[in-house]
């Protein structure tokens, strides 16, 4: 990982292996989650590989896809869950980011703009069937139209719904936020790399105290002092932490896809579409994002451990186990 990434020795109160939930992997040691032919054996080793980096539950992530694709994979994963009982205590549930993201330059990153849709919650409850009610998070552009509608039907069905890839406007924010939004999903990231200086969504979602924001310790989407600058900004308990990697987490530098993207990871741990300067996800793992934390926040073990464990869960509706 990046030269300045802390050590990973972090432990609980009590010196035993925290017990960390992630709420964004799109692969692991190897394997991509997009991959249509996901088999049963690549998401055991990749489930083996998250318990070695003291992970005991995460949200499954399938980015920008046809609904129809996305069904497929949905269901293909629940029948390796319900073939392999460690597979499933380890796969909680799915995120699923897009296909309702923003589709301007900048905001939609590494998720194909062509495939971008407006919210629909049909399409959604054919997903939903297709987990066997398991989707525990939706992250959309609530700038779409039908957004609102949207939201508080999910919402009503007891999935949460987060903000990212967009840039929503206060008032579209208001709506969202009334109708049922309540978190961030990777604030600071999902954005172009030049803003307007006060007026930008960053600073937008920044200043709303009612979502919570999750974000991305690994010293490359959020360098440690703007990390710092931003988790001052929010109110205690309103603060979460997720790595959004990718197969090249817990597996080293190499290459490596994430859906139709081939993606290039080096010796810092940085990765991208070859040839771009945009991240597609990062190679960060639970245990290290913690130590992170740790070291560049300042904060205890039992406050880390709670951001990065038991406090994601409840924030999911899943209890504090």
């Amino acid at each position: 990982m990046h030269a300045a990434t802390a050590s990973s020795s972090l432990s609980d109160p009590n010196g035993e292996a925290a017990p960390f939930f992630d709420q964004q992997v799109n692969g692991f040691a190897g394997v991509d989650f997009q991959d249509p032919a996901l088999s049963r054996e690549a998401l055991r080793r990749a489930v083996d590989a998250l318990r070695r980096h003291r992970t005991g539950g995460i949200l499954l992530t399938l980015i920008t896809d046809r609904s129809e694709a996305l069904a497929a994979k949905l269901a293909q994963i629940e029948r390796h869950r319900a073939a392999d009982p460690v597979i499933a205590a380890m796969l909680v549930g799915y995120h699923l980011e897009g296909p309702h993201l923003s589709r301007v330059p900048g905001y939609h990153g590494a998720h194909p703009r062509e495939l971008m849709t407006p919210p629909d919650f049909a399409a959604f409850a054919r997903l939903q069937d297709a987990a066997g009610g398991r989707v525990r998070l939706v992250t959309i552009a609530p700038e779409l139209p039908g957004s609102p509608d949207y939201i508080a039907q999910v919402s009503a069905k007891g999935t949460r719904v987060a903000i990212g890839h967009s840039n929503a406007s206060d008032a579209e924010i208001d709506a969202a936020i009334a109708a049922g939004l309540t978190l961030c999903t990777h604030l600071g990231n999902g954005a172009p790399l030049e803003l307007p200086r006060h007026d930008n969504i960053i600073q937008r979602l920044l200043a709303r105290d009612e979502l919570t924001a999750v974000f991305i310790p690994d010293g490359l989407h959020l360098p440690p002092g703007v990390l710092r600058n931003f988790v001052r900004a929010k109110p205690p308990g309103k603060v979460l932490f997720t790595t959004d990697c990718m197969a090249a987490a817990g597996a080293g530098p190499g290459n490596y896809r994430i859906g139709r993207l081939a993606i290039e990871v080096g010796e810092d741990g940085v990765v991208r579409e070859p040839g771009q300067r945009n991240f597609a996800g990062s190679s960060l793992t639970m245990d290290r994002a913690a130590a992170n934390v740790a070291a560049w926040v300042g904060w205890s073990a039992a406050e880390v451990t709670a951001a990065c464990g038991s406090r994601v869960r409840a924030a999911l509706g899943l209890g504090e186990g």
